[in-house]
């Protein structure tokens, strides 16, 4: 017998309707996080899954949640997911929402910067899958119009970001809602700290799942580029505009704005993306980019866990990161499932100290060179 038949989902446990619906979007072999999380998530195991950004930890948790979730009650949801951003809350549920339809179960997501309206009909109809950010579903259950306590299963996904963000004593509380004997499953890219004190308060001796993407070295340059601050933005759009499109981070909303608008002066279709802006401005900002209309998405780091575009070539860091974990988050956005990808910080002299630290912390190579010339990649047409 072969011993390099491809693992498929169905040998995973995934039912045959869920298999051929991931066979007609060519998801037929599941990658490391997914083939690790998902036999004890469907045997009702907790799971603690520890996994970088864009290595398909939406199908590890949401396949399981799919196969076994029971329908709902009015305003009386069976599954939470929880996510730290907007932006991954809407990802989580559009990816789930046509694998819950096969199993005529329905699901909704639920954040701030929108109206209560549209979020409050979806429950009055019936949540089998609740996706939010804690701060919008602790507003719903408060207000007695989202009521957990028939909620078996919950994933919080990204828990270090929502430790970071300070949203843990909220997810503390709203996981004191739902059922003692609830399935939790948690992801995370890190699992120390506060994250740690959660896995230990509110699972139950879960199946602890690390996985790397060990082949990232090959796949995902990172250059650290000398950039005097003059140079910025001549440099950013160079590289732009020989990858054809990227995503660029600056540290503030401010600096965010202005440099969208730098880049248009220098003939770069751009959009801004930050906490600023209407959540209708950034869902546009986010299409424009997906669709290939704009070719530079320049983002705050409320974006770095919440933009799911597939193959972003090249990452810039016109700021650099605060620090090693934001770096990640950041750097995710390219290279995603196994992907190849270039991430590109600037560092002006000041920065030099501050990103030596970050290099020895993310164990990457202590060293800045000087730009590479760029030359403009051969321009794909764009989609109407």
């Amino acid at each position: 017998m072969p011993t390099d038949t491809p693992l498929t989902f169905g040998a995973l446990g995934v039912a045959d309707d869920l298999c051929a619906r991931l066979t007609r979007d060519a998801r037929t072999e599941p990658f490391p996080i997914q083939a690790a999380a998902i036999p004890p998530a469907l045997a009702g195991k907790d799971v603690c899954g520890r996994a970088p950004t864009g290595s398909g930890k939406t199908l590890g948790f949401g396949l399981p949640i799919v196969q076994r979730v029971a329908r709902a009650h009015p305003n009386r949801p069976r599954a939470l997911i929880l996510a730290p951003t907007r932006e991954l809350a809407a990802q989580i549920e559009t990816e789930l929402r046509p694998l819950l339809a096969i199993r005529k179960r329905h699901s909704a997501s639920f954040y701030g910067g929108v109206g209560f309206g549209p979020q409050l009909k979806a429950l009055r109809r019936g949540v089998d899958v609740a996706v939010g950010c804690p701060g919008r579903v602790a507003d719903l259950v408060r207000r007695g119009d989202l009521q957990l306590a028939d909620v078996d299963i919950v994933v919080i996904d990204e828990a270090d970001r929502m430790a970071d963000m300070g949203f843990l004593p909220e997810v503390r509380r709203l996981l004191d809602l739902v059922r003692p004997k609830r399935q939790t499953l948690l992801f995370s890219a890190t699992l120390d700290g506060d994250v740690d004190v959660l896995v230990r308060r509110y699972q139950r001796k879960p199946r602890r799942h690390s996985v790397t993407r060990a082949d990232d070295g090959a796949k995902v340059e990172h250059l650290f580029w000398r950039a005097p601050r003059e140079r910025r933005v001549e440099l950013t759009a160079g590289l732009i505009k020989h990858h054809d499109r990227a995503l660029v981070f600056c540290r503030t909303r401010h600096g965010a704005d202005r440099l969208a608008r730098q880049l248009g002066a220098a003939g770069i279709d751009t959009a801004a993306i930050h906490g600023s802006r209407t959540q209708r401005q950034r869902e546009q900002a986010l299409a424009a980019f997906k669709g290939g209309r704009i070719q530079a998405l320049v983002a705050t780091d409320v974006a770095a866990r919440g933009i799911h575009v597939d193959a972003v070539p090249c990452v810039v860091h016109f700021d650099p990161a605060g620090d090693h974990k934001d770096y990640a988050h950041r750097s995710g956005r390219t290279g995603r499932a196994g992907a190849a990808g270039t991430v590109v910080t600037l560092v002006a002299d000041e920065h030099r100290a501050a990103v030596r630290s970050l290099q020895r912390a993310a164990g990457l190579p202590e060293r800045v060179d000087e730009p590479r010339p760029s030359r403009p990649a051969k321009r794909r047409r764009r989609r109407s």
